[in-house]
């Protein structure tokens, strides 16, 4: 294994140790496409640079083979995130405010919540507030108002970043999820719709990304 521009080259991956420095968190490991004895050997080149080991997109059974290699491995699998932390963090940051509009689109704000709380922020989650029942948003407005900065994750038409934006000074992250019918088509409708939000003060991640917004988020906060 060679170490070359702060990176570790194992032939079929080179893992991105300098990261850190350069970004204040380290390499993010998406596991879809890899193979077990691939992320096996990516996770040890992480560990033993005693660096916090983050998989996104991990599945369940690829936990459980990991897990014997690596103890101390940790899986939440709501989020399908594993971790193992070994850096501590700063807990003076603001506080960060995950919503999401439906429960469907839980998963996803879950995402979000476990790369927010691996990289020590303070996060409150407040589900299931989408615009066909605004009361529900109305009735948190106090915490609301709290935040340091806001994700929103909404699947159809996804309208809730624009109305949460409307509400406060703080900066909204709105991430478009792949719940909803036909038209929706997977997605795309609700991207759009936060990519044309009328309220200034919303950025917008891909669809499905609540690792990005949370990630995002962080910086922020930081």
């Amino acid at each position: 294994m060679a170490l070359k521009r702060a990176y570790c080259d194992l032939g079929f991956a080179k893992v991105d140790i300098g990261r850190l420095r350069r970004r204040g968190i380290c390499e993010v490991i998406y596991c879809p496409g890899k193979t077990k004895e691939h992320l096996k050997k990516i996770s040890l080149t992480i560990i033993k640079e005693n660096q916090d080991l983050l998989l996104t997109r991990l599945e369940k059974n690829t936990f459980i083979y990991l897990k014997k290699s690596f103890p101390k491995l940790k899986y939440n699998p709501l989020a399908r995130l594993g971790y193992i932390i070994k850096i501590t963090k700063s807990s003076a940051k603001g506080l960060v405010l995950i919503i999401s509009a439906g429960t469907s689109d839980i998963p996803v704000a879950e995402e979000a919540a476990a790369i927010l709380e691996v990289t020590g922020n303070r996060a409150i989650k407040l589900y299931d507030v989408g615009v066909a029942g605004v009361h529900r948003l109305l009735d948190n407005m106090e915490i609301i108002k709290k935040a340091k900065v806001i994700i929103v994750v909404a699947g159809m038409e996804g309208a809730l970043a624009s109305l949460v934006s409307g509400l406060v000074s703080s900066p909204v992250i709105a991430v478009p999820t792949s719940c909803g019918y036909g038209a929706s088509f997977g997605g795309l409708a609700a991207l759009l719709t936060m990519l044309n939000s009328c309220s200034p003060g919303v950025v917008v991640v891909n669809i499905d990304n609540g690792f990005g917004a949370g990630y995002f988020a962080n910086l922020i906060n930081d």
